[in-house]
């Protein structure tokens, strides 16, 4: 990425994490000293490049792993409360986040409404029998990144996703317990926050999936 485009960057993710908001254009040309049309154009080619999420508006929708509306979880830290985008992203923001090492993470089973909160840190994953369902395989995940993380739902056990399935006519998707959920998001963002920061490729992705105990139907068909 060229400077500019890499401090528009960094300026959304750390602003996201340090006060649980996204920035706006206008407050990014006047942090960065640019134009509102280099600032306008450089959320569009970040989209792109999936850095970033924007929603019908040309705003920020997510910055993974924050997001800007409300996806089934909250994320409480210390000095900053943030909603999480998904079960993923909720679990990993205690491991990217400086001085919030510790987050509660609060959330309602969509099978039966149970509510459910965890306090996860960075040193070992929260007890609990609740499981991970993925509807979406992360092969597709950017086919429409909205519903797919939307899909990332934790449920009280496996009864409460078969019934959730039923109800709403989904296949199953990928199920898993919070210790494996808590591994995948260790360290998936790792160095979101520096510069320079580069995504992983796709054979990348799939070693580190591997890594944490997740693979085959995890990443989707063309695995």
């Amino acid at each position: 990425m060229t400077g500019n485009t890499e401090r528009i960057r960094l300026k959304i993710y750390r602003q996201f994490a340090a006060t649980g908001h996204a920035p706006s254009r206008g407050e990014v040309a006047t942090a960065t000293g640019l134009g509102e049309a280099e600032v306008s154009s450089t959320f569009e080619q970040l989209s792109t490049q999936r850095h970033i999420v924007l929603g019908a508006d040309g705003e920020i929708v997510m910055a993974h792993p924050f997001s800007s509306i409300n996806l089934g979880f909250s994320v409480m830290g210390e000095r900053t409360l943030w909603w999480g985008g998904c079960a993923w992203d909720s679990f990993a923001i205690p491991h990217l986040v400086p001085g919030e090492s510790s987050v509660l993470v609060a959330t309602t089973c969509p099978g039966c409404g149970t509510a459910h909160a965890w306090s996860v840190t960075n040193a070992g994953p929260p007890e609990g029998e609740q499981v991970a369902h993925f509807l979406v395989p992360v092969h597709n995940i950017w086919n429409d990144v909205v519903h797919a993380c939307a899909n990332q739902r934790i449920f009280c056990n496996e009864s409460c996703v078969k019934d959730w399935l039923e109800r709403t006519s989904h296949n199953r998707g990928s199920v898993f317990d919070l210790t494996t959920l808590w591994r995948l998001a260790s360290q998936w963002y790792e160095g979101r926050l520096d510069s320079p920061y580069t995504r992983r490729e796709p054979a990348q992705a799939k070693e580190y999936f591997a890594s944490v105990g997740l693979s085959g139907g995890f990443w989707g068909l063309s695995d």
